[in-house]
C-alpha cells in the first residue's frame, strides 16, 4: 500500500508539471512559433507574417536602385512583412506596362501610380488612408480625393551639359535665349564633337524635348490648353503648336546624334561622359548616373529658355506616387503593411537616402534635407525662383485637362516617325487633331 502510495504521488507531481509546462509555452506544443496555422497572431506576442507586392517605373536606374534599397531597409526592420518586388525593365511605357500586370492578374498591391485617372476609372484603386496625408506638404486631388502619396515633387528638366566640351567650342557662359542656345549648338558641330544625346529606343525620353517645346509655346501660356483641344476650341493645327513641333524637328534633324532611336535612356549617360556628345536634355535623376559613370566629370546643368529669354519648366504638383490597390485594400493585414512602408519610406533619415540617390525635390511636410551638388543646387533655386513659369508634360494634366491615355505614346511615336521621315510639320499635326478626336470619342463610349 505505501508503494502504491508514493506512486500517486508521484503520478500527480507530473501532472502538475506538465500543466505548469503548457501555460508556459502559451499551450501550444514544445518548440511551436506561437502563430495559428494561417499566420495570424494568436496572442502570444508574435507579429503575424504578412506580404504584399510593388510595382514602379524602372527606367531610371538611380531611382530603381534607391526604391529597392527602401524594400530592403524596411524588411530588415520589419522581418514580419515581405514584400514581393515584381517591377521589371522594359522599353514599352510605365502605363502599358502597369495594364499588361492587370490584364494577366498581377496588378500590384502597392504601386507607383502615374496615370491616377485611368486607373481610377477602371476601379482598380483606392484612396489614399486619411491618417497618411499629414505627411506631405501638398497633395493634389482628382475628383476631391486623394490617392498619391508622392514620392516626390515634378523636377525641372534642363540642358546638362559637359563643360569641357562648352569650354572647347569656345562657349563661355549658359545661353540667355533659344537662339543663343541654337548657335552655341552650331559651336559644338564646329568643335567636331555631336551636341546633343537623345535616349529615343525608351518612348518616355522622347517626352523630354517634346514637352519642353510644348511647354514653351503652349502650356506656359495656356495652362488649359487640353482641355480646350478635348472641347475642339484649339487645334494642334494652331500656330503656336506648329511652331513647337518645328523647333522640335530642326533641333533633332540638325543638332541630336544620328543614333538617337536605337540609343537607350539608360546609355545617354556614358555616352555623356565619353565625350561622344556634349550635351543632354533631362532632369536631376540623371547626376547620379554621371556621376557613377565617372566621378570626375564635369558637367554643369540649367534651365533652357525660350526665344523671349523666359525660362519654363515641369514643376507643378500632379497626382502620382505610391498607392494602394483597390484589391489589395480588401485586405486589413495588407493595407497596415503597407502603410508601415510608406511611414518608413518618407521617414525623415529613409527618405534622405532617397532624395539623395535621385536628386529629388522633397514632397513631405516635415523638412528634409541632404547634401545638394551644385547641379542640384540649381533645380532648388529653380523650384524657389518665382520668375521662372511651372509647368507640366502634355499627359501629366489631370481632370478637364487629362488627354486621352493612350495619346501620349501615340503623339510621341508620331513625332519620331515626322523626323525620321522628313515629314511635313502641319501634315503630321492633321494627323495628331483626327487621332485625339478619334480616342476622345472612343473614351466616351
Amino acid at each position: 500500500m505505501a508503494h502504491k502510495s508514493k506512486f500517486h504521488m508521484l503520478s500527480l507531481l507530473l501532472a502538475l508539471v506538465l500543466v505548469l509546462s503548457a501555460c508556459g509555452n502559451g499551450g501550444t506544443e514544445s518548440g511551436s512559433s506561437g502563430t495559428s496555422g494561417d499566420g495570424a497572431s494568436d496572442g502570444g506576442g508574435q507579429a503575424a507574417k504578412t506580404s504584399f507586392t510593388i510595382g514602379y517605373a524602372t527606367g531610371d536606374p538611380a531611382s530603381k536602385q534607391a526604391i529597392s534599397d527602401a524594400i530592403k531597409a524596411f524588411t530588415e526592420a520589419n522581418p514580419n512583412v515581405e514584400i514581393k518586388d515584381v517591377s521589371e525593365g522594359t522599353t514599352s511605357s510605365y502605363l502599358d506596362w502597369l495594364k499588361t500586370k492587370d490584364a494577366v492578374g498581377e496588378f500590384p498591391d502597392l504601386v507607383e501610380m502615374r496615370d491616377t485617372e485611368v486607373f481610377l476609372k477602371a476601379g482598380k484603386i483606392v484612396e489614399l488612408p486619411s491618417d497618411l496625408h499629414d505627411l506631405f506638404s501638398t497633395l493634389p486631388e482628382v475628383g476631391g480625393k486623394v490617392y498619391n502619396a508622392p514620392l516626390t515633387l515634378n523636377a525641372p528638366q534642363g540642358i546638362i551639359y559637359s563643360k569641357q566640351a562648352y569650354e572647347k567650342a569656345g562657349i563661355t557662359e549658359e545661353p540667355k535665349t533659344y537662339d543663343e542656345f541654337l548657335a552655341d549648338q552650331e559651336k559644338l558641330k564646329a568643335s567636331g564633337i555631336t551636341p546633343i544625346v537623345v535616349g529615343g529606343k525608351d518612348i518616355f525620353h522622347m517626352g523630354f524635348w517634346l514637352n519642353k517645346f510644348l511647354i514653351d509655346d503652349v502650356y506656359a501660356k495656356d495652362p488649359d490648353w487640353n482641355s480646350k483641344r478635348t472641347a475642339k476650341q484649339v487645334s494642334f493645327t494652331d500656330a503656336n503648336v506648329v511652331q513647337a513641333m518645328t523647333d522640335y524637328k530642326e533641333l533633332f534633324s540638325k543638332y541630336v546624334d544620328k543614333g538617337w532611336l536605337s540609343t537607350a535612356d539608360n546609355q545617354t549617360a556614358s555616352i555623356l561622359v565619353a565625350g561622344k556628345a556634349a550635351q543632354l536634355f533631362s532632369g536631376p535623376w540623371m547626376f547620379t548616373q554621371i556621376q557613377q559613370a565617372d566621378p570626375n566629370f564635369a558637367f554643369g546643368f540649367y534651365a533652357l529658355p525660350d526665344r523671349e529669354g523666359k525660362r519654363n519648366v515641369i514643376g507643378l504638383p500632379s497626382p502620382a506616387g505610391w498607392t494602394l490597390s483597390a484589391d489589395a485594400a480588401k485586405d486589413q493585414a495588407k493595407v497596415d503593411a503597407m502603410k508601415s512602408f510608406i511611414r518608413f519610406f518618407f521617414s525623415k533619415e529613409q527618405y534622405a537616402k532617397y532624395l539623395s540617390t535621385v536628386n529629388g525635390i522633397p514632397s513631405t511636410k516635415e523638412p528634409v534635407e541632404y547634401q545638394a551638388t551644385e547641379q542640384m543646387q540649381t533645380v532648388l533655386d529653380l523650384m524657389k525662383d518665382e520668375s521662372v513659369t511651372k509647368s507640366l508634360a502634355i499627359n501629366n494634366w489631370w481632370g478637364e485637362n487629362q488627354i486621352p491615355p493612350q495619346f501620349r505614346n501615340w503623339y510621341y511615336k508620331l513625332m519620331q516617325e515626322m523626323v525620321l521621315k522628313n515629314g511635313d510639320v502641319a501634315e503630321y499635326m492633321k494627323k495628331a487633331d483626327a487621332e485625339y478626336d478619334t480616342e476622345v470619342a472612343a473614351n466616351k463610349q
